[in-house]
Parts: structure tokens; sequence; C-alpha cells
């Protein structure tokens, strides 16, 4: 069996996206799947077997991101789909036109991961706009598109019910991605320390992620801004860039704590990202919009305490048996989880025992399985070729 993938991201640019794009592709050839990747290029430099980089345009105001032009998308896709038998659309931009194309074109079975939460995202970046409208705009977007699809992958129950409440009609299917377990558990913490000059024996509170506005990266200084107060060497690690890292710097900067805030920029996630990991002694994390939160999963695999907010996505992981703390949205109640973690050793290690345990159950290749198995059955069923792709009706995963 083969799969054609489709997405207006990946790597070199670092997101969840194409974290998960690339863990089911290391792990599909196991269920005896192959597959396909169409996807902007980025730079001259890259190669990757049965990836096809597409001539991309710099997105304006967003240097990070890379957009095809829909018409020569739906062109490649429609030529790459002639040796496939299942189309997955990762993204909702060009992707998305081109995967529907070539799906109609070869009367295959198509279908969608929701990665991303939009109408919690575009008001940071079109804020000029009035909420409300950018809100019904995108859940009347996500709606359209999600409805001419064959089943609708999502990560988490929070992400599920949110489309049905926007209205979609195709089948939805949690299923999270899993991560590399091994990948995590083994990092240096001496040498990364050393590299980045950190004391040994310096409490270090780590967010890995994009330094974008929705992540609520200004609450973790607030934050740390109280905890300091009893905890003076309490020091924030910030691993990732973004749009809102000057903002950020000049957050910190601001309430006086420049010396407490590290921004270390991108990791490589092979060599670096476990170093880092094993350099912390607990992780934060505050977004609001996360649809699954994979950082807190490889957190708790590299046996790190886990303190962070239980919204949308990252509300299936934040459970009791996870070990993680999840205060309320307040700074006051953050600061002090994060103290407390900081100052009890019996506390960090019976959070790490749990959240290792609870990390194996999230494993690339359990989940992976169940997304093998998902294709097996769409693909097993009547296609929709050259007609108008019908709404299914409203159905709950198992």
């Amino acid at each position: 069996m083969r799969i054609l993938m489709l997405s207006d991201v990946y790597f070199p640019r670092v997101n969840g996206v194409s974290t998960a794009i690339q863990t089911y592709r290391q792990q599909l050839p196991s269920q005896g799947i192959s597959s396909a990747l169409l996807a902007p290029r980025y730079s001259a430099r890259e190669w990757e077997p049965d990836v096809e980089r597409l001539p991309a345009w710099t997105v304006p105001m967003d240097r990070e991101d890379r957009i095809v032009r829909p018409g020569l998308f739906r062109q490649r896709a429609i030529r790459a789909a002639a040796n496939c038998d299942l189309v997955h659309i990762q993204t909702p931009f060009s992707a998305h036109g081109a995967g529907i194309a070539a799906a109609r074109r070869h009367g295959l079975p198509v279908v969608a991961s929701y990665h991303t939460l939009f109408e919690e995202y575009l008001q940071h970046y079109a804020p000029f706009l009035p909420k409300s409208w950018l809100r019904a705009l995108a859940r009347r977007i996500s709606r359209y598109q999600c409805n001419q699809l064959d089943a609708v992958i999502v990560p988490s129950a929070q992400m599920q019910e949110r489309l049905l409440e926007y209205g979609v009609t195709a089948p939805l299917h949690i299923l999270p991605t899993g991560i590399p377990l091994g990948r995590f558990a083994h990092g240096n913490r001496d040498r990364f320390r050393q590299h980045y000059q950190i004391e040994p024996d310096r409490p270090v509170a780590l967010y890995v992620g994009r330094a974008a506005h929705e992540k609520n990266i200004d609450f973790l200084i607030d934050a740390l801004q109280i905890a300091l107060k009893s905890v003076p060497r309490l020091l924030l690690l910030i691993a990732g860039e973004g749009p809102a890292l000057q903002r950020l710097q000049d957050h910190a900067r601001h309430l006086g704590i420049s010396e407490s805030v590290r921004f270390v920029g991108y990791l490589d996630r092979t060599h670096e990202l476990p170093d880092c990991y094993a350099a912390a002694d607990q992780f934060v994390f505050a977004s609001h919009t996360e649809t699954q939160g994979l950082v807190l999963l490889e957190a708790m695999a590299a046996g790190l305490p886990v303190v962070a907010l239980a919204k949308m996505g990252t509300c299936d992981i934040l459970v009791e048996a996870s070990g993680a703390i999840a205060p309320p949205a307040e700074r006051e109640a953050f600061a002090a989880a994060m103290v407390q973690v900081a100052t009890t050793p019996t506390l960090r290690h019976t959070m790490c025992e749990k959240g290792r345990a609870w990390a194996t159950s999230w494993s690339d290749e359990a989940l992976t399985a169940r997304m093998a198995e998902l294709y097996r059955q769409l693909s097993h069923r009547s296609p929709h070729a050259e007609i108008p792709w019908k709404a299914h009706s409203k159905a709950r995963p198992a």
C-alpha cells in the first residue's frame, strides 16, 4: 500500500506538523506501507527519499514559512497520486486543494489531519480585524474543508468536540501522533550545561516550541518573575524561534529578569534536543491552543517533571496518571507549582517515574499501527471519483 501525503510545511521548518509527518513516514514501512510527500522547497540543499520539494514563495511577514502556487501543487499532486492508494492532507492551504483534486482525479479516498486550531491563531496575525469575524471565518473554512473528506484525523478529544461544534459531519478519528521514546531517554545533561555555561546545580525550567504569540510564553516569563522570589537562581530556558522572539526578549528585559531567561533557539532533534531535556529540572508549558502537545510527552519520556496548563489538546496528556501538575491559568498558581517542583526532590522523583510510564502508551510504533489500520479500512471503501463529495454522517471514534 502506498500513501501520498501533502503539506504546506515540512523540515527544515520546525513545528508539530513537520514532526508528525516525519514520525509517521519513519514508522509506516514497518506496517507494510510506503509514502510519498509533496512539500515546499526551502533551500537547494534539501533531499530526502520519496519527498518532492516544490518551488515556493516566502510568506509575507513570516519568513519561516513558504507557500506553493496552488495550480502547481495540484498539477504535481495529480501526477504523484497515480501510483498511490490514498491521499493524506496535512495542512489546509495549497496542499488541501491539491489533495482533493488528486483524489478526485484518481478515485482515491482522502483524509486530512487537523493539526491546528486556526480560530485561536488568526487574531495574533491579523489583529486589525475583529476577533469574532476571524473566528467565524476560520470555522466556516474548516467546516467546508473537513466535509470534503472521507475522514478527519484529530489529535485529541477536545479537538473532536470543537469540530463537531463547527458542524463537521465527516467521520472524526482521534489519533494523536506518537513519539520515539528512545530518542529522549539518553540525553547528556553535563554536555548541554557545559556548552551553554549553566552551573551544574542551577535549577532550570525548560520550554520547547515555537516562540510564537499563541504559545503564551509571556505567561511563563511572568510566572518566573514571581517564582524567583522563592528560588532566586531559577533559570527559564526557551528552546525555539519564531515571530514573537524579540517581543519575549524585550518583555524579560522590561521585568528586569533577563539574566534568568535564556533563549537558545532551535535545537537539532536528534542530539541537541535530548541533551536539552536532560539538562533541565522541570518542563513548563502554557499554551491555550495546543491541539496535542507532543513536547509534553517528549519531556515525560526524558524523565522531566511537567508543569503545564490543561487546555485543549493537552488535557488528554495532563491526567492524574501522567504525574504532571496542571495549575489554574493564573500566574501566581503556576509560579507556586514551579517553586514546589524546584524545591522538592521527592516530588520530582515521583513525577519523573509517573511521566516515563505514561509516555510509553504514546509510542510512535503503537500509534502508527493505528494509523495504518485506518488507511487500510479507508482504502477498501468505494472511492469517489470525479463527482462532488458528499458529507458523511456524524461519527465518533470508538
